[in-house]
């Protein structure tokens, strides 16, 4: 089976991870999967979610409990 290339990102898949700082949608609310994904990290971590986070905090906060969990790849 041959490789999919997203012609987008020039057939390089790390081309579409952007910094959560230059996210244009950035300082917008988390979105309720990333709400609930940072819930289920931090009681596995047995830390709090602080509330009002924006959308790149939580973000960067999710890739450091999936660390912590060993959930992330």
């Amino acid at each position: 089976m041959a490789e999919r290339h997203d012609t987008r990102t020039g057939g390089n898949p790390d081309a579409a991870v952007k910094d959560p700082d230059e996210w244009v949608t950035g300082d917008e609310p988390p979105t309720a999967a990333q709400e609930s994904y940072l819930r289920t990290l931090a009681r596995e971590a047995g830390e709090e979610v602080p509330e009002g986070l924006t959308k790149a905090e939580a973000s960067r906060r999710i890739d450091e409990l999936q660390a912590e969990t060993g959930r992330g790849a």
